[in-house]
């Protein structure tokens, strides 16, 4: 009864994160394909795990360093996937004119100016805006922005056509026969963290999240004419920085 949702729940820690699985867990394309229900669960586990780093280092060191820690902790815990995604997306788009262009120059293992500033200004945004929300309130933001950054990244999937169709493209595994029940599990997930903010602060976070997602898919549609992989990191960046970002100007 449980061993399937297990196998695909394993096929998303894997695939999302360099955390192992038993050695009885099936992989399969079909199993990768039904992962991105776990999506925001794997964010719950990501902020869990990056909060338990901070608090052990907290214990020694100062607040500022510790988070800083905790964030290096979470771009090893998930190998950089969605960092990687958004680096790439910034030099495809700040160098690229045509769709083609775009894409050949994100496929490219070469980081440029573009990927670097990105990338380095969404650092600064993300230690900046936990700096000012502190300790107390950590836990919880770190469980709110996991989890909900990486449920409205899933629900692009079932709102633009996948535009790469290459072996090697992060999103393939993911992208095959889109099941709309997943997207429904993926955001049961958000329910744990969004329970314990008040009911205006929550609506306020879903409002947010979903402008940006109207934005983003109307900014992929023109540019990309639909979504990668590299799109779903930065996109999952680009959210998970706007909730920290609201959380600051609502506390």
């Amino acid at each position: 009864m449980f061993k399937q949702p297990l196998n695909v729940f394993f096929n998303a820690l894997t695939f999302y994160t360099r955390l192992t699985a038993p050695k009885w867990v099936e992989y399969n394309s079909e199993n990768l394909n039904r992962a991105s229900a776990y999506f925001p669960l794997i964010g719950l586990l990501v902020a869990l795990i990056c909060y338990g780093v901070f608090f052990s280092a907290h214990l020694v060191l100062p607040f500022e360093l510790s988070l800083l820690i905790s964030m290096a902790a979470g771009v090893l815990l998930t190998g950089a996937f969605h960092e990687d995604g958004l680096a790439d997306l910034c030099d495809g788009f700040g160098g690229g004119w045509s769709t083609d262009d775009i894409l050949r120059i994100m496929k490219d293992s070469c980081l440029g100016t573009y990927g670097v500033s990105g990338l380095c200004f969404v650092l600064l945004l993300k230690w900046s805006s936990l700096s000012a929300l502190g300790a107390t309130d950590l836990l919880l933001s770190l469980l709110l922005a996991h989890s909900l950054s990486r449920a409205f990244t899933i629900s692009l999937i079932a709102l633009l056509p996948y535009v790469q169709l290459d072996a090697v493209s992060k999103a393939k595994p993911i992208a095959q026969a889109w099941h709309i029940k997943d997207l429904a599990v993926a955001w049961c997930w958000c329910l744990i963290p969004l329970y314990f903010i008040p009911l205006t602060w929550a609506a306020a976070l879903l409002v947010m999240g979903g402008v940006t997602t109207w934005a983003i898919r109307r900014w992929f549609n023109k540019r990309l004419k639909g979504y990668t992989g590299d799109a779903l990191g930065a996109s999952q960046q680009i959210h998970e920085v706007m909730i920290y970002i609201l959380l600051v100007a609502m506390s």
